[in-house]
């Protein structure tokens, strides 16, 4: 495959094979081949809610960030578990995964929210939304870009940043837009909700069910996609994706998608922690790319007006 074609963003609707997509990927990736790697700065349990309602825990976040750096991207990152588990600090990969990302020179800021069955569908989502919001308006005091955070999720928490790129509702809800998402990362995501999957979660009615469905709302315009999914994921997740990166591409999104060889649903993740893993290179070059194709046409824009 082209590397240049690929950077393009020619749509992909077959999985590619590990080594080429890795190596399509580095072919435009600065930050992951740098060998210098930056210290990592942890600042731990940071309130992003405190209004009525406030859970002592579940509105809590974690920061990453590469210590003494400034103007660097940032991803907000969402936990799995079925919607109903699970927590920011759960066996540590999360931390690891956000000092991946830092010591790479990219903040990281890895999230909580409210779990089933204490709430039910859309109070994850509202707290996903609440979390980016208050990443978008404190993370320059820590040397993050509000205009470069990416989003970023495993599982559960792969549909809950797949619904908030595409339907716009809840980050209106917050007085931001979906615009405000640099791109979207979403690792054994969940983009339809089957009739008979978790009422406790998502309810009985089909409606709010199938609003709830990432796939619902993609429109031309949603931020760019990476979707990474595992040979032996879990049953349908595989379809799931093919289907969402389809529906991204025939809106005339940027989209791809990765199938990673040799992992299940929770080894991709427990992997993507080290630098060399597939998964970790697919991640850092999805940043590192958007990023540059900013920067890029940021320098056109100053020598055309320059020219004038």
């Amino acid at each position: 495959m082209n590397a240049s074609r690929f950077r393009r963003w020619t749509p992909v609707l077959k999985p590619l094979p590990v080594a080429a997509f890795a190596a399509c990927l580095l072919a435009g990736v600065t930050r992951a081949e740098d060998p210098k790697k930056y210290d990592v700065q942890a600042i731990k349990d940071v309130a992003y809610y405190d209004g009525p309602g406030a859970h002592p825990v579940k509105h809590k976040l974690d920061l990453f960030l590469p210590r003494g750096q400034k103007d660097f991207p940032v991803v907000l990152f969402v936990h799995g578990g079925t919607w109903s588990r699970g927590d920011k600090s759960r066996f540590g990969v999360y931390s690891a995964l956000g000092s991946l990302f830092a010591r790479h020179g990219i903040g990281a800021v890895v999230t909580n929210y409210r779990l089933s069955p204490d709430v039910q569908h859309p109070e994850h989502i509202k707290d996903v939304a609440r979390a980016f919001a208050w990443t978008y308006r404190n993370i320059g005091k820590y040397g993050g870009r509000k205009d470069q955070i990416f989003v970023s999720g495993h599982s559960a928490g792969g549909h809950l940043v797949s619904l908030l790129a595409t339907d716009e509702t809840y980050l209106k809800a917050e007085g931001l837009s979906t615009n405000a998402i640099k791109g979207v990362m979403s690792i054994s995501g969940v983009y339809t909700i089957p009739e008979n999957l978790l009422p406790s979660v998502f309810g009985t009615d089909a409606e709010v069910r199938k609003q709830a469905a990432p796939i619902q709302h993609v429109h031309e315009g949603t931020p760019p996609f990476l979707i990474v999914y595992a040979d032996l994921d879990l049953p349908t997740i595989d379809k799931m994706s093919v289907d969402f990166c389809k529906c991204l591409t025939d809106q005339k999104c940027r989209a791809q998608m990765l199938e990673v060889k040799g992992r299940n649903h929770m080894s991709i993740l427990f992997s993507a922690v080290r630098d060399d893993d597939p998964t970790a290179v697919a991640l850092l070059g999805f940043i590192t790319r958007n990023c540059a194709a900013e920067q890029k046409a940021a320098n056109v824009t100053s020598k055309s007006g320059a020219g004038m």
